[in-house]
């Protein structure tokens, strides 16, 4: 593997501060890229750490986030503002957010196939979810100082990625935000793994928010979401670790923002 550090400049809107004819940098985070032996490919990830990463010897825990260029800004802030000892917020504990850019999300975020007429690079996830798993997750615990605890967060097509994750047994993470998550793309493949979830599933956190789909598609999403969390409520015993949200005042788009806030609030409440 290689890594290339860039600084990235600019805080959550990314703007740098001018006053008068002196600029000075407010750095966000890091940019690495990783040689990903299981995908044959470079992937580049955005990273974002603790204000008091650079003056304690503390350990913190990561954050993996999907569709890392469009969401790190807003996810770093959050993560940021939640967790600041500065404002003594205390909602999580600091955290390193790893965001990954995306190459190819049909490929990456489905684990099957679907008929089209166009030619698909579709089911690559099982072996995107490894490359997290073996290749990411022990790089950053190398070169980061990290405690074993692990989110892993998604929007969209991104989200049924999580909640593939989150159904297997052996996956590494401790906690899951899934927003939105397009589970009308394999529902019978849902329902199966849904049906043979373990308790290694069953005992960690899981945070599900839906979107206001309008009068065409709105009916169909949330009756998908609601199914999917009536089944994972009947196959676990913890009922508490699983925590299902409906914005209706928000869209596909716009539910990020509060879906983000009130996930990770969520999966940091004690059990």
């Amino acid at each position: 593997m290689k890594t290339v550090v860039i600084i990235l400049f600019g805080f959550i809107t990314g703007v740098q501060a001018v006053f008068g004819q002196n600029q000075d940098v407010i750095t966000l985070g890091e940019q690495i890229v990783i040689t990903s032996h299981i995908l044959n490919e470079e992937r580049t990830c955005l990273i974002s750490f603790p204000d008091t990463y650079t003056n304690t010897s503390k350990e913190f825990p990561i954050i993996i986030l999907l569709d890392g260029y469009a969401h790190f800004k807003i996810t770093s802030g959050i993560v940021h503002f939640m967790g600041s000892q500065r404002s003594r917020n205390n909602f999580m504990p600091e955290s390193i957010v790893v965001a990954i850019e995306n190459i190819d999300r049909e490929r990456d975020f489905t684990v099957t196939k679907i008929n089209t007429k166009r030619p698909n690079t579709m089911g690559g996830g099982k072996n995107f979810l490894k490359f997290i798993e073996n290749e990411l997750v022990p790089y950053i615990d190398n070169h980061y100082r990290t405690t074993p605890t692990r989110t892993l967060i998604g929007h969209s097509l991104g989200g049924l990625l999580t909640l593939n994750s989150y159904l297997d047994e052996n996956s590494l993470f401790d906690a899951y935000i899934s927003i939105d998550p397009s589970v009308w793309w394999d529902k019978e493949m849902m329902k199966e793994r849904v049906d043979t979830i373990t308790p290694s599933s069953s005992n960690k956190k899981l945070y599900i928010a839906t979107a206001n789909h309008g009068e065409t598609g709105n009916i169909k999403n949330k009756q998908r979401h609601d199914l999917l969390y009536e089944l994972l409520s009947k196959q676990t015993e913890e009922a508490q670790n699983v925590n299902h949200e409906y914005f209706e005042s928000e869209d596909h788009h716009s539910v990020l923002l509060l879906a983000l806030y009130n996930g990770l609030k969520y999966i940091n409440q004690p059990r």
